[in-house]
């Protein structure tokens, strides 16, 4: 059995859990946790992984004419030094990652940062919307049902045509304290049935990625 088999059986187990729950107080307070200690947003963000994504993306909003980007879970912006975008808008609830992001691009008039709390933000003008919402592995860091269900209802909600996600769709399977993998396209079939699956790709065999992307089409 593999390492990943291992960790993965662990993982599921109960008590492993139970152990995990007591430790983890929200997402939003673990990102900002792991943003000040000097954390990343992790390994899908940077090497072939963060090729492999920008090489979707941009190919997409050149392909779709796509002239604005609003992207949910912006984090240290990494991602972001590869992307092809005429005008982007990223967001997080991590204050540390938004102040990283805004001294990080300075002086690139083309894109614009906020900090977002979900409990004290609305939107119902339409201020925050563009051609295309993005989400790049993001959903299965939102453990709690609350904040997953904003999520995805922000996210659908900031777009003008079309909805990239990034993501694996399974069923509810809780990996780490601050992983919940989720079967989101039955969300998006229930709660935004005018909205159109496209394409799903997924990552190529030297890509070390369980995510798949995701175009979905107003």
């Amino acid at each position: 059995m593999s390492i990943r088999s291992v960790m993965t059986t662990l993982s599921r187990n109960p008590l492993v859990r139970q152990v995990r729950r007591r430790t983890f107080r929200s997402t939003a307070d673990y990102w900002e946790s792991r943003y000040a200690k000097g954390g990343t947003s992790g390994a899908g963000s940077y090497g072939r992984q963060a090729e492999w994504k920008a090489e979707v993306v941009n190919g997409w909003v050149a392909e779709l004419g796509v002239t604005s980007v609003i992207d949910l879970g912006c984090g240290d912006g990494n991602q972001l030094t590869l992307a092809k975008y005429p005008r982007y808008l990223g967001l997080d609830p991590s204050e540390t990652a938004v102040r990283g992001c805004i001294e990080r691009f300075r002086g690139d008039d083309t894109k614009s940062f906020l900090a977002y709390d979900p409990k004290s933000m609305a939107d119902p003008a339409g201020w925050l919307r563009a051609d295309l919402a993005l989400s790049l592995e993001v959903i299965f860091h939102l453990i709690e049902d609350e904040i997953f269900n904003d999520y995805m209802t922000r996210l659908f909600d900031s777009a003008e045509r079309y909805v990239v996600i990034c993501s694996n769709d399974t069923a509810d399977d809780e990996r780490a304290a601050h992983e919940r993998h989720r079967d989101f396209t039955r969300w998006i079939e229930r709660e935004r049935p005018q909205w159109t699956l496209e394409k799903r790709v997924e990552p190529p065999a030297e890509v070390d990625l369980q995510s798949s992307f995701f175009l979905y089409r107003r």
